[in-house]
C-alpha cells in the first residue's frame, strides 16, 4: 500500500512538467506572434520630392547627383533608426530624434544643390524650406525614392567663351582694344608684348569670375567685384606700357585713363592686339640727334715720357663722346626741356676739361707746359 501510494504524486509530477512546458511553448509562440505584429507597425518615413527643373551645369552635375542621392541615403537612415528605436523615448521621440534632424540633413542638403548650380549659373530656388520635413507613413508602407536624374544644360560649341550654356547667361566682358601705335625700342620690345598679353589674361579671368559668380552680391556686384579691379589692372598694365617705351624713346600717352574700362555685353569680346612695332637702333639715334664736340689738336711737340700719358687721355675724349652718345639714344623723351644738357652734355664738358688740362699738365712735365685752350673745346652740341 505504501509504495503504490508514492507513485501517485511523480506521475502528477510529471503531468505537471509536461503542462508547464506546454505553457511555455504557447507563450513563446505567442510572444514571437507579437513582435512580428509590431514589426509590421513601424512607420516609414515620407519626404516629399525634391525636383531639380533647372539645367544644370556641366561643372555642378557630379556634385548635384551626389547630393540627390543622399536625400534618399538619409530616408533609410531614418527608417533603419525608426525600426531600431520602437518603444524607446516618449511621446515626442520620433519627432526630436529622427524627424527633425532628418529636416535639417535635408535643408542643407537641398542648400548645397542650389549652391553647386549657382557656383556656374543662376542659383535656383529650390524651395529647401517647403521641402525638409518628412511625415510618417504609419502603415509601414516603403518611403518613396528620391528623384536623382540631373539635367545639364548643353553645354557645346555655341556656349559662350567658356564651353558651357552659363556663358549665353551671363554675357561677354568686353573691353576697348590698347593699341600700341608708336614704334617701340628693340629693348622694351619684350616687354611691352608681355604687357599686353597680360591685358588678355586680365579679361579671360574676369570673364571666368563673372561664369562663375552668378547670383552672387546685389545689383552692383558685377561692377564692384568685376569690372572695377579689371579697370585698375588695365589701367596699371597700360602705364607699364608706356613707360617701358619711354626709357628708349618719346614716352607715349596711350589713354590708359579713356582704355581702362570694360563691360559686359552679349556679343563675343574681342582679343587685345599683341603686336609690336620695334625700332631699329640706327632708326632710334637718328631721332636722338649726333653729339658733336670740337676736336683737340695738340699742336706742341710732346716729350717722350708723356708721349703715353698724352695718348691715353686724347682716346679718353673719343671715350667720353661715346658714351654721351649711348646715353643719349637711350634717354629721348625723358626729363624736360634741360634734360640733355644738364643730364649729358653739361657732364661731358667737366669730362672734357678735365681730361685736355690731364693733356697740358702731362706735357708740362718735361717741357713748357701748353695751354690747349680746355675751356674753349670743352663744349659739345647735339646736330640733328
Amino acid at each position: 500500500m505504501y509504495s503504490s501510494r508514492s507513485k501517485k504524486p511523480q506521475s502528477n509530477a510529471r503531468r505537471w512538467q509536461i503542462g508547464a512546458v506546454a505553457g511555455v511553448a504557447v507563450a513563446i509562440v505567442g510572444v514571437g506572434l507579437g513582435v512580428a505584429s509590431a514589426d509590421a507597425a513601424v512607420p516609414t518615413v515620407n519626404c516629399p520630392a525634391l525636383r531639380v527643373n533647372v539645367a544644370v551645369p556641366a561643372q555642378a552635375q557630379n556634385e548635384v547627383a551626389s547630393n540627390l542621392q543622399l536625400l534618399n541615403t538619409q530616408i533609410n537612415e531614418a527608417n533603419a533608426r525608426l525600426k531600431s528605436s520602437v518603444g524607446q523615448g516618449g511621446a515626442n521621440f520620433i519627432q526630436n530624434a529622427i524627424l527633425g534632424p532628418l529636416a535639417d540633413k535635408r535643408f542643407a542638403t537641398i542648400n548645397r544643390i542650389e549652391t553647386a548650380i549657382g557656383r556656374n549659373a543662376a542659383k535656383p530656388d529650390l524651395n529647401a524650406e517647403g521641402l525638409k520635413t518628412c511625415t510618417l507613413n504609419q502603415g509601414g508602407g516603403a518611403s518613396a525614392a528620391q528623384p536623382t536624374q540631373v539635367a545639364g544644360n548643353g553645354g557645346g560649341a555655341a556656349a559662350g567663351n567658356n564651353g558651357n550654356g552659363a556663358a549665353n547667361a551671363v554675357g561677354n566682358i568686353s573691353c576697348p582694344q590698347v593699341n600700341v601705335n608708336v614704334a617701340v625700342p628693340q629693348s622694351a620690345a619684350a616687354e611691352v608684348q608681355r604687357n599686353l598679353a597680360l591685358l588678355n589674361t586680365q579679361i579671360t579671368e574676369a570673364q571666368n569670375r563673372l561664369n562663375n559668380s552668378v547670383g552672387q552680391g546685389g545689383a552692383n556686384f558685377v561692377q564692384n567685384a568685376i569690372l572695377g579691379p579689371l579697370a585698375d589692372k588695365r589701367f596699371a598694365t597700360i602705364n607699364r606700357i608706356e613707360t617701358a617705351i619711354g626709357r628708349q624713346s618719346a614716352k607715349p600717352n596711350l589713354n590708359a585713363e579713356g582704355l581702362k574700362t570694360c563691360s559686359v555685353s552679349k556679343g563675343a569680346g574681342a582679343a587685345q592686339g599683341t603686336g609690336v612695332q620695334t625700332q631699329s637702333a640706327t632708326a632710334l639715334a637718328a631721332s636722338a640727334g649726333k653729339i658733336v664736340c670740337p676736336a683737340v689738336n695738340v699742336n706742341v711737340a710732346v716729350p717722350a715720357q708723356a708721349a703715353a700719358e698724352v695718348q691715353r687721355n686724347l682716346a679718353l675724349l673719343d671715350t667720353q663722346i661715346a658714351e654721351s652718345q649711348n646715353r643719349l639714344n637711350n634717354s629721348v623723351g625723358q626729363g624736360g626741356a634741360n634734360f640733355v644738357q644738364n643730364a649729358i652734355l653739361g657732364p661731358l664738358a667737366d669730362k672734357r676739361n678735365s681730361t685736355i688740362n690731364r693733356i697740358e699738365t702731362a706735357i708740362g712735365r718735361n717741357a713748357a707746359k701748353p695751354n690747349l685752350n680746355a675751356e674753349g673745346l670743352k663744349t659739345c652740341a647735339v646736330q640733328k
